[in-house]
């Protein structure tokens, strides 16, 4: 069996410690929990490795946000990978900081990488894991909190978090997603 995990970022050292790119933070962590280095490839980095007798690629796309779905379904053509098996790993504004919420299916929510994915697969219906990043911006600002830098709070909580949001992707592959989202949502 394999699947498909992907942390939404976008490339570039401007970006890398911001709310944004919180899935890439999560794909990196998963990568190196099964020891899969990250490789340039088509439409991104993938790592690719084992966990538990099940072959998972990761890939953190290098086409910006906005253009994700054309990384995500490149990959899963080529790898031949059910939409059942992608999870897409995203920050969220509507959760609070860390909270953890997985979903078999859904709407973009407002979020681009989510819109461009859906756009490109013609469904809603794949799973994703948000990662809870707040609302805490005045009116008209959210694209600078967005692609703003962590608060010290928050740095500070980030390695725990990131490590269970890696422990519940993983827990997709091995569970499954329903035994998943009752052992981690919300917690």
């Amino acid at each position: 069996m394999k699947y498909l995990i992907v942390g939404l970022g976008n490339k570039g050292e401007e970006y890398a410690e911001t709310r944004h790119n919180i899935g890439f933070k999560v794909a990196e962590k998963i990568a190196a929990t099964i020891e899969a280095p990250f490789k340039s490839a088509n439409f991104g980095w993938l790592a690719e490795g084992k966990y538990k007798g099940r072959k998972v690629f990761i890939l953190k796309p290098d086409t910006y946000m906005n253009l994700s779905g054309n990384a995500v379904k490149y990959w899963l053509q080529k790898e031949n990978i059910p939409l059942e098996n992608l999870l897409v790993v995203t920050d969220d504004l509507a959760l609070p900081f860390g909270t953890l919420r997985m979903k078999m299916k859904g709407s973009d929510a407002g979020h681009n990488g989510l819109k461009s994915i859906q756009e490109k697969l013609q469904t809603q219906n794949y799973p994703r894991l948000r990662f809870g990043i707040s609302a805490d911006f005045s009116e008209g600002k959210q694209v600078d909190y967005v692609l703003g830098r962590w608060e010290e709070s928050e740095k500070e909580k980030l390695p725990d978090l990131i490590g269970k949001f890696s422990n519940a992707c993983l827990s997709f592959v091995f569970a499954g997603i329903q035994n998943t989202m009752t052992a981690f949502n919300g917690k």
